[in-house]
Order: structure tokens, then sequence, then C-alpha cells
């Protein structure tokens, strides 16, 4: 167990080497969805700037790149690029409905798809459509990438069609597909050549990344919401029957259940995994962190609302949003509370951290930047 143990924090602390600081490109800031941001921000951040727009709402989690910030908005459409340092627009996009998935950003490219069904590439400086692809259902979780066996990079994202599509980064064409027998609403994730996804069906499918071929599907017994994180052989993920579950993905087999004593309430919060901790936000108002290695809870913080948002893990802190408009943060180690700010409108959405800033929205419409103010000491 030890030496399993020492295996995981090895290839997580190698995940984090290939996430720079100012960068959070994807969902979960890396390809295997642990939620651990690369830099540190203030125990107790401050109003950077606040940008609110009319007649919408944030659900979908922001992605920062190059000092820019991307962020698709629902009720009206809107898909922006603004300037991190000032919340100032430099381009946006209009669609017909509205964006839940976060965008993932590589290269100067925008991938993002929307809830009628449509994915986009766009120009990161310009908003110019590169490429565009119909698919028939709602696009609601974000793109990932991997890169395959002959050195190619590839882009992934999931359907509530039921399906994983493999395409090409620079004109969208399929390399192959995935199907499961229900929907798919989790983002891929990513740990070397094998991608998660954790499914309606009650199932952890393991899928090559190469061959596009399902290696394992493991029984989870509920349907899920949340985004897997992987970390060595371990994924996890909690479930719409209010169960989290540590999977061990080679041996096919669940490691440890944990269940919360207000049993009932859907998770649909991803986990943010670092220092041997598990971390999530649960419907019992409670955020949990528990032990990697065997499911035990290590602590639990009250909060005075329950949490779809996914937690994220910067430097010895946890940050995340409730759904009655608070933004908190904790102790990693211990769960105290350090931090709190009353926003308003509910966070769906997640925290995206980067370059010394916290940026999240709400479904009020408004969209907030943390940070250290000039001048603070910081």
């Amino acid at each position: 167990m030890l030496k399993r143990y020492a295996i995981l924090v090895i290839l997580l602390i190698a995940s984090r080497a290939s996430i720079a600081s100012d960068t959070w490109p994807s969902f979960r800031g890396g390809p295997t969805c642990d939620g651990v941001a690369a830099s540190d921000l203030p125990d107790k951040p401050e109003v950077i700037w606040k940008r609110s727009f009319k007649d919408t709402s944030f659900e979908a989690t922001a992605t920062i790149v190059d000092g820019m910030v991307y962020i698709g908005a629902l009720d009206g459409g809107d898909f922006y690029a603004l300037d991190l340092a000032t919340g100032e627009e430099k381009w946006k996009f209009h669609t017909d409905l509205g964006f839940k998935a976060a965008a993932a950003v590589r290269d100067g490219v925008v991938y993002v798809g929307d809830t009628d069904g449509k994915f986009y590439a766009f120009d990161a400086a310009t908003g110019d459509v590169k490429w565009s692809l119909a698919i028939d259902n709602e696009i609601s979780a974000g793109a990932n990438f991997y890169r395959d066996k002959q050195n190619q990079d590839r882009l992934l994202f999931t359907c509530e069609n039921g399906n994983l599509y493999c395409v090409e980064l620079a004109d969208g064409k399929k390399v192959w597909s995935y199907s499961i027998d229900n929907l798919l609403r989790c983002s891929p994730c990513v740990a070397g050549d094998r991608g998660f996804l954790a499914g309606c069906d009650g199932r952890l499918h393991v899928v090559n990344l190469n061959s596009g071929l399902g290696e394992a599907q493991i029984d989870i017994q509920d349907p899920t919401l949340s985004t897997p994180a992987a970390v060595g052989d371990m994924v996890y993920f909690g479930t719409q029957g209010s169960r989290f579950c540590g999977v061990n993905w080679r041996e096919k087999a669940i490691d440890w259940t944990f269940e919360p004593k207000n049993k009932g309430q859907q998770v649909k919060s991803s986990a943010a995994v670092a220092e041997g901790l598990v971390v999530f936000g649960g419907k019992d108002k409670l955020i949990h962190a528990l032990d990697a290695a065997t499911g035990d809870e290590v602590w639990s913080t009250p909060v005075k609302a329950p949490m779809d948002s996914s937690p994220v893990v910067a430097g010895k802190r946890v940050f995340i949003g409730t759904d009655r408009g608070q933004l908190v943060s904790v102790d990693l180690k211990t769960g105290k509370p350090v931090w709190q700010y009353e926003a308003g409108g509910r966070f769906d959405a997640s925290p995206a951290v980067a370059a010394g800033t916290l940026v999240i929205g709400n479904d009020a419409g408004d969209l907030y930047c943390f940070g250290a103010k000039k001048g603070a000491g910081q």
C-alpha cells in the first residue's frame, strides 16, 4: 500500500509540472482533471474586477491562457474573450442557445461546444471560427487533449448523445468515436493513453485513446454527473446515488466507497486530489476531504449551502462556490475556514485559478476576478 501511494504522489507531481502557473487551460486545469492549480492565491483574495452581463448566467467554468479569460454564457448565447487583468472584452461570439461547457485552449485556439450541439474552434486572438462541427445533441462538458502514439495531438469531447469524440485539432476531422448506451455529462479524463468516462449508465469506462476501443467497463451502480480525476491507477468521482468512489482501473475494481451521513443526495461536484486527499463539495452543505488510499473521511467543513461547484486546490487552500452565492476557502490539511465572499448569485461553475487570480461566474450573470490588488503587498 505504501509503495503504491508513493507512486501516486510521484505521478501527481509530474502532472502538475506540465501545467504552467499562468494557465488554467481546461475545465479541471489539466488532462488528469485533478483540480489542482500550479498558481497560488492570497489567503484572502480581493475583487480585482467584476463584470455584470444582463439577461444571462454563467454555468460554464472559465479557462485562462496567455493573460486572457475565455468563458461562455447561457441565456443569450455569447462566448467571451476577456483581458485577465482588466475584464475588458476583446471579442465575443454569438450562438442561438448558450454554453454550459468549459473551453479548452491550446496553441492559440479555443475549443468549446454549446448546448445546441455545435462544437467550435476559435482563433484565440480574434474569435474567428477556424472550424465547427454539428453534433446531434447538447454538449455540456469541457474538452480535453491527448497525444497519441504517433506524437499527434488530438482533441476529445463528450456529448449527451453518449459519444466520446476524438478529432483532429487542425480541422475537426473525426479520428474515432466511442459510445455508451446512455448520457455522457462528464469531461473526458486523460492519463497517458487511457481515457476515463463516468457515465449515466452506471459504469466507469476505460478507453484506449490510441484506438478508441473500450478496455473495461467497471460497474459503479449509479449514474454520475461529476468528472473523474485520475492519479496513477486510481480514478475518483461521485455518483447520483450520493456515493463517492475510488476505483482502481487496472484491477477493474472499486477500492473504496464513501457515503455521507445525509444520504440520498447526488454528488455533482468533481474532486480535487492533492497531498493524499480527495476533496469535493456535497449537497449536504459539507466540504469533504477523504483519504485517497482508503476513502476514510479526514475532515468535513460545514458551509451555508449545498454545492454543485467543484473545488480547486491552490497552494495550501481549497476554493469552492456554493449554491447560495458564497465563494469560500478552507485549509487543505485541516478544513479550517480561511475566507468567504458573498456574491449573491448561485455558483454552479467552478473556480479557474492561474497567474495569482481566481475567475468564476454565477447564475446572476456576474463574472468575478479575485486576487491581490496592486499595492496590497502581494
